[in-house]
C-alpha cells in the first residue's frame, strides 16, 4: 500500500498528539467508524523539539487498530538523526515516515534508508525554511510537509503565511508529490490551504478538543466541499 491508495482526493488527518490518551483506543474507533483513514503520529525526541512525545510502544498499540479498518499511520519524526528511528517505526507498524529537512545534511540518502525499511517517505520543513530549498532536494518524496506552526507543541495558532508557502511549493513539485500541512488547521483555514495545493491536512485540537469527535471531523470534511 502507498499514499496513492490512502488519499481519497484529500484527507483530513486526525493528529493523535492531541488525543485523550486515557481513551485513545475508543477515540480511534470512533474516528475510524466516522470515516477517517489516515492518522498523524508525532514523535518528538526532546532535542530537535523540546517535548518528548509518543514513541514505538504507543505506535505498536495504535497501528493494528488503524490497519484493521484499512487505514494508515503517518509518522512525523520531529527528531535529530531520524535514520536511527526508522527501524523502530517500521517494526511497530508505521506506514509512512516524515523527517525534517533541518535534521539531516543529506535528504536523498535519508529517504533511501526509509524505503529500505519498507516505509513511504516524506520531508517536512519549518516556517523559517524556504519552500524552494526543500523542493530542490525532495525529488522522489511521496509527500512534503509544510509546517504551519513551529513544531513541538499541539494547540498553536495557524500561521496565515503558510498558505502562500504551500502555493509556492505546489508550483515547484511534480503533481504526484502530495503536500501536507500541519499546525492550527481548523474550519476557518482548511479550505484556503486545500485551494493552495495541499491534500493532506493534519488536524489536532479542532477534532480532539471537541466533545463530539464525529461532528468535528465531518465539519472539517464539509468545509472542503
Amino acid at each position: 500500500m502507498a499514499w496513492r491508495d490512502w488519499i481519497r482526493t484529500v484527507e483530513i488527518e486526525p493528529s493523535l498528539y492531541a488525543a485523550d490518551f486515557a481513551n485513545l483506543g475508543e477515540q480511534l474507533d470512533i474516528l475510524l467508524r466516522t470515516g477517517a483513514r489516515v492518522f498523524h503520529f508525532d514523535v518528538g525526541d526532546g532535542h530537535f523539539v523540546e517535548p518528548i512525545t509518543m514513541g514505538p510502544v504507543v505506535l505498536d498499540a495504535v497501528a493494528p487498530i488503524v490497519h484493521g479498518f484499512g487505514g494508515a499511520v503517518d509518522c512525523h519524526l520531529m527528531v535529530d538523526n531520524p535514520v536511527r528511528h526508522f527501524p523502530q517505526i517500521a517494526r511497530a507498524g508505521g506506514d509512512s515516515v516524515t523527517f525534517h529537512y533541518e535534521a539531516t545534511d543529506d535528504v536523498p540518502s535519508t529517504m533511501a534508508v526509509a524505503r529500505e525499511h519498507g516505509l513511504q517517505v516524506g520531508v517536512a520543513f519549518n516556517p523559517e525554511t524556504e519552500p524552494e530549498d526543500v523542493a530542490r532536494v525532495a525529488d522522489g518524496a511521496d509527500i512534503v510537509l509544510c509546517m504551519s506552526i513551529h513544531p513541538g507543541y499541539s494547540g498553536q495558532e495557524f500561521m496565515p503565511e503558510a498558505v502562500d508557502r504551500v502555493a509556492r511549493l505546489r508550483a515547484l513539485l511534480p503533481p504526484e508529490t502530495h503536500i501536507q500541512v500541519d499546525g492550527g488547521i481548523d474550519n476557518d483555514n482548511v479550505r484556503s490551504v486545500y485551494d493552495a495545493g495541499a491534500t493532506l491536512l493534519v488536524a489536532g485540537n479542532s477534532i480532539f478538543a471537541r466533545e463530539d469527535l464525529p461532528r468535528s471531523y465531518r465539519r472539517l470534511v464539509q468545509a472542503l466541499a
